[in-house]
């Protein structure tokens, strides 16, 4: 995610051009059926997430009305029992109409506005995979979870998108980053509308006066990545330079005005995701792209394969979120305190990008980030500890500024060749997977052969401005 930098978003909102914004506790040995817990790992949200199984796939079907909002869906997930079970849960806002397990009817009741508990008609054994199919509807802007007020439409656009929370508002799940699965799509709006999603489209079929449109992505996806767009779009597909196929969508509601920048803007994905190839090693997925909403929207998301902007766009910012597709996509937080490895890596990537494209040097940004920031050692901007920020601060500024002026700083220590192997070496070794900060300080300092604890400690933990010495990756005091 890349929200608005403050100063730019009051003068865009000032022209009119900007707007708003499961895991599983395994359990070591057999025992008794149990009820899996409606709990995940994440102290930060702790209702994300549920104990006792892990989804392998999810295939959503839902139908959107334009002009009442309301949305219904059957979803039919394939989960994996990591508990005998005698009941489960899973994460949505939505009314529940019937809910059937591997093809029985089941019992169910919503205990809280975010959780459904269903009790099958049999226990179900520790190792078992099996389906539960969820039906439900209702109207997804009429619901708030953890402060949020996620579903962005008006009558004529809708795009799921939000971070940390998403899925609950169309679609049941195990909602945390470190229980992926791969997903197909199917959403049936009026014909005349459009659907983008993540992933490859698989087809569509027309209805009398409705559309279905198939999305398929088969590469591991966090919940809150998965997406779909419904709206009038003008649509470009091609390949990149090295054969990567994209898939751009633009908001035909947008100013007409400005439509041209925006595409050319969106046209430069390929570019771009070819160029992150080349230094992060192979793109994780099987096609790139992304879409522009004309919903008044002020951060850009990073949608799994295909990221979602508003009307702002601009070059960096394809960037920052195409640089997620590596940080944060196919390496995903197991932990929302691990969000540095999102925001303070692709903001980096920011970095690099204009470095090997005209701007200043990796070097030149590090100086020049110490000088402005150093000068008040204790203010917020360094009080914040950016390895556990907290669930207020997920998204604050020094995550994603200070975030990257540690890497320059990495950078700077070790060299920009280990860096490269680093960087290559972290995205490969946990593609498809999750990762921890404790895990990237642990591979940082292998790759450097010192340890680099002290760095890190320093940078991230310690609440002030780091000491300005070589361990630190600075060559000067504050002028």
């Amino acid at each position: 995610m890349r929200r608005l930098p403050r100063i730019l978003l009051v003068a865009l909102l000032a022209l009119g051009l900007a707007g708003t914004a499961g895991a599983q506790a395994e359990s070591p040995t057999a025992g008794p059926p149990v009820a899996g817990s409606d709990r995940g790992p994440d102290p930060y949200w702790p209702l994300d997430g549920n104990g006792g199984t892990d989804a392998r796939h999810y295939d959503i079907r839902v139908r959107y009305d334009f002009g009442t909002g309301r949305l219904t869906g059957r979803t039919a997930i394939t989960m994996v029992a990591t508990d005998d079970l005698r009941s489960l849960s899973l994460d949505l806002l939505l009314p529940v109409t019937g809910v059937t397990v591997d093809g029985r009817a089941a019992s169910f009741r919503k205990p809280s506005k975010h959780e459904l508990r269903v009790v099958p008609a049999h226990a179900i054994a520790q190792g078992q995979q099996f389906k539960v199919v969820v039906r439900y509807g209702g109207r997804p802007a009429a619901y708030g979870y953890a402060g949020e007020r996620n579903w962005l439409a008006d009558r004529a656009e809708v795009v799921a998108m939000n971070q940390p929370h998403m899925a609950p508002w169309w679609f049941p799940s195990n909602d945390h980053p470190s229980d992926k699965a791969t997903y197909d799509v199917r959403v049936n709006v009026p014909r005349g509308k459009q659907v983008v999603g993540n992933g490859v489209r698989v087809g569509r079929k027309i209805s009398g006066a409705r559309a279905t449109t198939h999305w398929r992505e088969t590469a591991p996806m966090a919940t809150y990545l998965a997406f779909f767009a419904a709206g009038d779009f003008a649509i470009q597909k091609g390949r990149s330079a090295s054969g990567i196929p994209y898939y751009n969508a633009v908001s035909k509601r947008l100013p007409r005005d400005q439509q041209p920048r925006i595409t050319r803007v969106l046209r430069r994905t390929a570019a771009v995701t070819d160029w992150l190839q080349s230094r992060l090693g192979a793109y994780p997925f099987a096609t790139t792209g992304g879409l522009v909403t004309s919903l008044e929207v002020g951060f850009a998301l990073e949608n799994q394969t295909r990221p979602t902007y508003g009307s702002w766009i601009y070059p960096s910012v394809v960037v920052h979120e195409l640089a997620h597709q590596w940080f944060g996509d196919s390496v995903a937080v197991r932990r929302w305190r691990d969000i540095w490895l999102n925001e303070g890596f692709a903001s980096f990537m920011e970095v690099q990008y204009a470095a090997a494209h005209g701007g200043p040097s990796v070097e030149q940004y590090l100086d020049s980030g110490w000088d402005a920031a150093c000068g008040t050692p204790t203010s917020s901007y360094w009080r914040l500890n950016i390895a556990d920020p907290g669930p207020a601060h997920v998204f604050d500024d020094p995550v994603y500024d200070r975030g990257a002026l540690t890497l320059a700083a990495l950078q700077h220590r070790i060299g920009a060749g280990a860096m490269t192997t680093l960087l290559r070496r972290w995205v490969s070794d946990h593609r498809g997977g999750n990762g921890t900060i404790e895990q990237f300080e642990a591979l940082a300092s292998s790759v450097a052969g010192v340890d680099l604890s002290g760095f890190f400690d320093a940078w991230l933990r310690s609440g002030a401005a780091p000491a300005a010495t070589a361990d630190h990756g600075l060559d000067h005091a504050c002028p």
